[in-house]
């Protein structure tokens, strides 16, 4: 009997686990068709991103498909900035640790800047990389 109370936290940490995968897995599975759409894409468990010519495409990742999708186009970006704990930092020079990652696209009107959040900051430098040599 006291074997079996131990075990029992056990048991319920690996069927959590299994569930907690089993919903990763269906999240990267509905990126991969949702990004077939674009030339070129990512996806992180913060955000999934997708380019295709001009136009940007961001939302959250859902076990059902991406959600709350905006898409812009790069034509209307003033600048884009890689934010590293709420500072701007140089894409060829990122620092190796930060608490949150983004890159910012900054319009005319500031009030509607864009932020997408990475979970790796040498990912979103080679995605500020990317997208600024597109803007040229």
């Amino acid at each position: 009997m006291e074997r079996g109370l131990v075990w029992l936290p056990l048991l319920v940490a690996f069927f959590w686990l299994a569930w907690q995968g089993s919903k990763e897995y269906q999240k990267i599975e509905a990126y991969r068709a949702w990004a077939q759409q674009f030339e070129k894409a990512k996806y992180d468990i913060y955000a999934v991103l997708g380019q295709k010519g001009n136009n940007i495409t961001w939302g959250k990742p859902t076990p059902t498909g991406p959600i709350q999708l905006k898409t812009f186009s790069l034509n209307d970006v003033r600048e884009i900035s890689l934010l590293v704990d709420e500072k701007p930092v140089d894409t060829e020079k990122p620092p190796e640790k930060g608490r949150t990652i983004e890159l910012e696209f900054l319009f005319p009107d500031p009030i509607n800047s864009v932020r997408v959040p990475f979970t790796e900051i040498p990912l979103a430098a080679e995605w500020g990389k990317y997208l600024q040599s597109l803007r040229v």
